[in-house]
């Protein structure tokens, strides 16, 4: 089942940038949250600002307004800090969603359309972040690994839908699923990389029209006449 609007199944897994396990539990006081809440805050400008190979500890705790020692309360590492940054702002940066198969033809472009643009979006508003993430999976194998899994876990569920599909009779079915959806995948994600992480600064509703045509054409499937990007 489909959550409302969304076009995704209750429940999907999208997997997880960040090993929760590498975070200390919350602080108990109102406080303590507050303060973690500031540095978590301080470690993403300052992530932004000098990247993470160049960030350093004392300049967190500068940027919020407190003490190394204080840092150290709350976090062991540079590794730990920008792990809480993720786990902050990973529900901001999640994988578009998929319509049902036994949609009608232009409700299956809609909710297409609506994901390329939310996955866009969200990529525009994070994509400081995601350069840093790019930079520290090259460095970090721990970081490496997640993002890798996670990438698994959503050109899977691609690959799902991409066969339902193909039994549906609705995508073409010489296509290989699997094969199919990396593909895809990794259009959308470099269309957003060069547009928002190096600069190029492309017109966004372009960028949904294209990617979403380009989704319906590599299927093997018509764009249907009355959908969203047609109109």
């Amino acid at each position: 089942m489909s959550s409302p609007g969304s076009g995704r199944p209750e429940g999907h897994d999208t997997g997880s940038l960040v090993d929760e396990r590498q975070v200390r539990a919350l602080p108990v006081t109102a406080r303590g949250q507050r303060t973690r809440e500031s540095l978590v805050a301080a470690a993403r400008r300052v992530f932004e600002r000098d990247g993470f190979i160049n960030s350093r500890l004392t300049d967190i705790a500068t940027e919020a307004h407190t003490s190394i020692g204080t840092f150290y309360t709350y976090f062991d590492s540079k590794d730990e800090v920008f792990t809480a940054v993720l786990q902050v702002a990973q529900d901001d940066m999640l994988h578009p969603g998929l319509p049902r198969v036994e949609e009608a033809p232009e409700n299956i472009a809609g909710v297409l359309e609506a994901s390329n643009r939310a996955y866009f979006e969200a990529y525009r508003r994070n994509a400081q972040l995601m350069v840093l993430l790019e930079q520290v999976a090259t460095i970090n194998p721990d970081f490496r690994r997640l993002r890798v899994e996670r990438s698994r876990l959503f050109t899977d569920r691609v690959a799902r839908w991409i066969g339902s599909m193909q039994e549906a009779g609705l995508a073409d079915r010489s296509l290989d699923p699997l094969m199919t959806s990396r593909a895809l995948a990794s259009m959308v994600s470099r269309l957003a990389y060069y547009s928002f992480a190096l600069g190029e600064d492309w017109d966004v509703d372009s960028m949904v029209d294209t990617a979403t045509r380009l989704w319906f054409n590599a299927l093997g499937m018509t764009l249907p006449a009355s959908s969203p990007e047609s109109a």
